[in-house]
């Protein structure tokens, strides 16, 4: 409720729509490695969060939430060949990302991450799904003239014999302003897109020697062509407001015209020589200690590359939008569809990885009996949402190559960025920002490694780390995750932010249920009182319903956990001040009734962010599943059980949210 400008009667603030349908996908892990704190806290737990309350908000019949392993690629490959030349592992390339989507999995399950599907884009009947949807999808490119054909210099280990793709060729990126710790074939680890020949200092991983370069063709899709729609597309981006800024900005970036910035100390011989480029325009910038120069079109930057190569000119390239590479030769990769008489190539792991969730959609929908095309009715109708939950490293693919590949798909000869019904849906972007470790980034790549998903299991439950994630803001802002057992700095009197966060659940929350369940066994012999509640406990459900439903509309998750605080902080005064010993039946009765309402509500708006302990709490109110149901969510528990219902009798000092046994040893010490 809020007052109108004049200050007269207050109105209802109009509550958010969401699809009849969703599907929602988080970024998939590569399968040379078990998964690290910042696949799980930066990503598969918000997905999870966002799954588990459209389920309960449109029906868990409506959405699908699929996930999976990115099985093929260069990581992949180089990842095993290392593994196994220094003894760690036996066996074939497949049984390695087996082991590791394995690993993956049950990582998962130990969080409560649920997806519908958790498949792997190189195993099993996934896999070969995969396969005719990425021959279907870049034949249909094809087809609709949306590929080029394009020869290029591609890295070359002259003493080992083969070609050099992705992580097989590591250097400096040459994207000005990035501060990448390790640039390879043609993407920096911050996901830099860049021609190979502009790769600065570049080094084989296989030998230790500077590859050559020698010609490929490839498969290239037309990205630059979207330029336009993809302006239009963050237009309408921009009016919306469940879309992050960081996203808009992150996009932006690429929509400009393809500029060269050099060195302050090469001006002089750039003058000389700035005849021999094509057209272009020249910026001083007498503060910064390189200047720009502005080029029309990408080929006209080519072509002023090679002169200054050739002149021994640094430089490096600004973001623009280049030709997106499908195809490549790496063995260990999806076979590419043959066109023009050009055969033997692979996809590249990033473009199938974007179109990898269609593949697992399919998948689940064959798994439940269902016809494999109605993988359409997620993706391409109106009435279905497409939410992908991503870091913001990522934007470039999801944010850019994925709208343009999927505006290409497009019947029509003119494309939209508003495609009609029937056509590929442009998705909703949510990108987090980087979760750091210590004030830190890592990645499992760099110089500070992460922990370890499991490790961290070793000293906090899941629901303690899910909430503590969740309430980190990670929407707005880089936050850092600084758990104590990790933190050398920490004192021993220091408060541990991970146990601080979930002391909600653990201790406020938890001491609501156990009251509401040993008050109602000791005065009522276990029978839920069926008091209608309270006119004012029932305006505080509303209310803290109709926030929360507002914040989780707009990915606010941090604001949801804001909203919980207060009401269930609220919920242990008012039990504090109406549940006592002397308290008449009467009013005890009144009380209680309240009480298991405000346990109710925030049972409902709990389930999304910490599934175990809620199930454990409807497990003991001896409720079904449609207590999660949105549909009822204002009703209290009699509307789903009557009157005179029993309880599941809870035995004494049951908890049902509860710290890490290792906190207790902490605390005993």
């Amino acid at each position: 409720m809020a007052k109108n400008k004049e200050g007269g009667k207050p109105f209802e603030i109009p509550r958010p729509e969401f699809p009849k349908r969703a599907v929602i996908t988080g970024g998939m892990p590569y399968g040379n490695k078990e998964l690290h704190f910042g696949h799980v806290g930066g990503m598969f737990v918000f997905a999870d969060t966002f799954a588990r309350f459209l389920r309960d908000r449109i029906g868990k019949e409506n959405v699908l939430f699929v996930g999976g392993t990115d099985c093929y690629g260069s990581p992949i490959a180089e990842g095993w060949r290392k593994k196994v030349a220094d003894g760690e592992f036996e066996g074939s390339l497949t049984d390695f990302v087996q082991r590791n989507h394995d690993k993956q999995q049950k990582t998962l399950d130990d969080y409560g991450i649920s997806p519908d599907i958790f498949a792997a884009s190189g195993l099993g009947r996934s896999k070969e799904i995969h396969a005719e949807v990425t021959d279907w999808f870049i034949n249909s490119l094809y087809k609709k003239g949306q590929l080029n054909k394009i020869s290029t210099m591609q890295f070359y280990d002259e003493k080992a014999g083969c070609f050099l793709n992705g992580r097989q060729v590591i250097g400096k990126c040459p994207i000005e302003g990035c501060n990448s710790e390790k640039g390879y074939a043609d993407e920096c680890d911050l996901g830099h897109q860049y021609m190979p020949e502009n790769l600065i200092d570049p080094v084989s991983t296989l030998t230790g020697e500077k590859p050559s370069m020698r010609p490929v063709t490839n498969w290239y899709f037309k990205l630059r062509d979207y330029e336009e729609l993809l302006k239009n597309w963050i237009e309408m981006l921009k009016k919306r407001k469940d879309v992050r800024p960081v996203v808009c900005k992150t996009i932006e970036e690429f929509l400009k015209p393809p500029v060269i910035y050099i060195k302050r100390e090469y001006e002089e011989k750039y003058l000389s020589l700035k005849d021999q480029m094509p057209e272009h325009e020249y910026f001083e910038e007498p503060k910064k200690p390189s200047f720009t120069v502005q080029f029309k079109t990408l080929s006209d930057c080519d072509e002023a590359v090679k002169v200054l190569v050739n002149n021994g000119i640094r430089y490096r390239t600004g973001k623009t939008l280049v030709p997106f590479r499908l195809t490549g030769n790496i063995e260990w990769g999806v076979p590419a569809p043959v066109m023009d008489n050009v055969e033997g190539l692979t996809v590249w792991v990033w473009p199938e990885s974007l179109w990898a969730p269609i593949s697992f959609t399919q998948t689940l929908l064959e798994q439940r009996g269902r016809s494999r095309d109605e993988w359409k009715d997620y993706w391409c109708s109106k009435e279905s949402g497409v939410y992908q939950f991503i870091g913001q490293d990522n934007i470039y693919f999801y944010g850019i190559a994925e709208p343009a590949m999927w505006m290409a798909q497009q019947e029509s000869a003119e494309k939209t960025a508003d495609p009609a019904e029937g056509e590929m849906q442009m998705p909703t972007i949510i990108a987090n920002h980087h979760i750091l470790f210590l004030d830190k980034k890592a990645s499992s790549s760099g110089a500070v490694k992460p922990p370890m998903a499991d490790d961290l299991l070793n000293h906090y439950t899941p629901e303690q780390l899910r909430m503590h994630w969740l309430g980190l803001g990670l929407g707005q802002r880089s936050v850092s995750f600084m758990p104590k057992p990790y933190n050398p700095d920490a004192k021993p009197e220091d408060a541990d932010p991970v146990v601080k966060d979930g002391l909600l659940l653990s201790n406020v929350y938890n001491r609501m249920v156990r009251t509401a369940f040993y008050t109602t066994q000791k005065h009522f012999n276990g029978i839920m009182p069926s008091n209608t509640p309270s006119e004012n406990i029932l305006a505080e459900g509303k209310k803290a319903v109709l926030d929360y439903e507002r914040h989780m509309s707009k990915f606010a998750f941090h604001q949801c956990t804001y909203v919980l605080d207060s009401y269930i902080r609220n919920g242990s005064k008012y039990m504090a001040k109406t549940i006592k010993e002397d308290t008449p039946a009467e009013e005890l009765s009144q009380a209680l009734a309240d009480l298991f309402y405000m346990i109710k509500i925030a049972a409902v708006l709990l389930h999304p962010m910490a599934p175990f302990g809620t199930e454990k709490v409807r497990e003991y109110l001896q409720v079904g599943e449609e207590l999660w149901s949105w549909d009822n969510i204002f009703e209290p528990l009699t509307f789903f059980v009557g009157e005179g219902h029993e309880l599941k009798f809870l035995p004494p000092r049951t908890d049902f949210f509860t710290r890490h046994e290792s906190q207790f040893e902490t605390a005993e010490n």
